[in-house]
């Protein structure tokens, strides 16, 4: 009898341990490689951002016509492929912005910020695609920590296009927002300014477990476990050390942070922490009744105000 009890726990724990071996694998496929990942749909990505953001129409169609809007690739280190996109400044400057996109998203569907910078503000800009998306190679999606290294290399790469004296601020959003902050940590080139990060979260540990608990009602244990020593084996990184959160602490030049009050994807509770571990100089504004990355949407005036004021303290 004893003897069955044992065979019965013995295959239990074999069945529990194959059915979370099997959920890890399915995670991590889920969210880094997602069967919709829009970032690959190019003519989706314009005819999205032209029907959300009409604005932008006459300015990407000179842009266009006037073959200003420019295409990159690099190899990166690894041998990844990266693409990025880029246009000069209506008349000739040193100030640059490199813009990055957020998760399944691609460097166009932030031509908004692109318009925000290149239009209004008259700023050379420089928008990469972030791995496995847009027409950048890659894995899978490294959720910002990675794409750290290779956004590092598009600044040193955008100050050389443009002169090499540039004066540049990194802007990003969501994801790209997690990458910018990841960024800020690392040690920074004399021609770096300054910092915007648009509803970023504070690790990709703290999101993915926001997401396993709001999508599938599930615990952080033993799932995000598993699935970040799963993601360490296959792509050289956990879910623990992608942390914007200490990216930041580290950070010793100026940072905006935006986030809108009504974020529930990126909840908004991530931005106090995350204010509060960086050091002077920062600014934050919280965007009343702005649903996830709507900040921009919901408030294009404002938005290019306070983004105008806070860059130009530091870019001249």
């Amino acid at each position: 009898m004893k003897k069955g009890i044992r065979y019965g726990l013995l295959g239990l724990l074999v069945i529990i341990i194959v059915a979370l071996v099997g959920a890890s694998f399915y995670m991590l496929s889920y969210s880094l490689r997602p069967e919709h990942n829009k970032g690959k749909d190019i003519p989706g990505s314009y005819e999205y951002m032209l029907s959300e953001y009409p604005q932008i129409k006459p300015w990407l169609d000179s842009l266009q016509t006037a073959g200003a809007l420019r295409d990159t690739f690099i190899i990166n280190p690894k041998g990844v492929q990266l693409h990025a996109i880029y246009v000069a400044a209506p008349e000739p400057t040193n100030k640059t912005a490199v813009i990055v996109h957020g998760y399944t998203d691609d460097c166009i569907r932030m031509l908004m910020i692109g318009y925000l910078y290149n239009k209004d503000l008259k700023y050379n800009i420089l928008l990469p695609d972030l791995q496995n998306q847009g027409l950048s190679g890659g894995p899978a999606i490294q959720m910002g920590w990675k794409d750290r290294l290779d956004v590092l290399h598009w600044m040193d790469i955008a100050n050389n296009i443009y002169g090499g004296n540039t004066q540049m601020v990194v802007h990003g959003i969501s994801m790209g927002a997690a990458t910018t902050m990841m960024v800020s940590g690392e040690p920074q080139q004399p021609f770096v300014k300054c910092f915007v990060e648009d509803c970023g979260y504070t690790s990709v540990w703290d999101e993915f477990s926001h997401e396993l608990k709001s999508q599938f009602s599930l615990p952080a244990f033993p799932l995000m476990y598993t699935t970040s020593w799963l993601c360490n084996a296959k792509y050289g990184w956990n879910f623990k050390e992608a942390s914007s959160l200490n990216q930041v602490r580290k950070c010793k030049l100026p940072m905006f942070f935006i986030h809108g009050d009504a974020d529930t994807y990126v909840p908004i509770w991530m931005v106090y922490p995350l204010y509060e571990a960086k050091s002077e100089p920062k600014e934050l504004w919280i965007t009343p009744g702005a649903t996830h990355a709507m900040s921009y949407k919901d408030y294009p005036v404002e938005y290019t105000e306070h983004v105008k004021n806070f860059v130009g303290k530091y870019i001249h």
